[in-house]
């Protein structure tokens, strides 16, 4: 059994695979909760023994339930959470933007997150454990229209909310906020940007940071 175990949403590419590679890395071994199976399982042929594909779709609450149990199952108790997944729109603004997209993407920005949450806490809780959000310099500056950034606005108050509340039981919650990252998110390559690298870095700092410290935010934006 593993003390130092990390549950990662949005986990098949970008931040989530690039933290899951770092943690493993650090001797965590890391729950790869995604929907593309295929993926999942080509990360864990690469990580090794200490990661396990747990396929699944984080707009429903069972599926995260069940993929937390078998990891606890697998691993041991739980450490600590990363609600990552995320998705963005193909038009921004309001009066320009489609209604349905928003739908789907506030079920993945603003209800994966709290499902996430929802499904980790019991196992947090005994273990003072610790969740990380990803949020976004989308949620710290008003951007003309954007829907996007409202869900990343959300995640920062439900952050800060959550790090009040799992202060009660000695747990933290660390909001990680990049501005633009050159991931799989863009249709084009921004190799200038930040690199899924540099926020994976973020996370494994607060992750283990001492527990005397709560690292309540990173805050990280490209040189140029």
């Amino acid at each position: 059994m593993s003390a130092k175990t990390l549950f990662i949403t949005g986990a098949s590419s970008g931040i989530g695979a690039a933290a899951a590679r770092l943690a493993v890395s650090k001797g965590w071994h890391v729950g790869l909760f995604a929907r593309s199976e295929d993926k999942l399982q080509s990360l864990v042929s690469e990580l090794g023994d200490k990661a396990m594909a747990l396929p699944g779709d984080v707009t429903e609450l069972d599926e995260i339930k069940a993929a937390l149990d078998r990891f606890v199952a697998h691993a041991g108790p739980l450490k600590a959470a990363y609600a990552n997944a995320g998705t963005g729109l193909s038009t921004s603004g309001t009066e320009a933007g489609d209604p349905e997209e928003w739908a789907k993407m506030i079920q993945v920005n603003v209800m994966g997150v709290l499902w996430t949450a929802k499904a980790a806490m019991p196992h947090l809780k005994p273990q003072a454990g610790h969740l990380l959000l990803t949020g976004s310099a989308a949620g710290r500056r008003h951007l003309s229209g954007s829907v996007y950034g409202a869900t990343k606005w959300f995640v920062h108050g439900y952050g800060g909310n959550l790090a009040e509340e799992m202060k009660e039981f000695g747990g933290r919650c660390t909001i990680i906020a990049p501005g633009m990252v050159d991931t799989p998110f863009f249709d084009e390559a921004k190799p200038d940007k930040l690199q899924p690298e540099d926020v994976a870095r973020a996370a494994v700092f607060a992750l283990e940071a001492d527990p005397r410290c709560s690292v309540n935010e990173v805050f990280l934006m490209p040189t140029q």
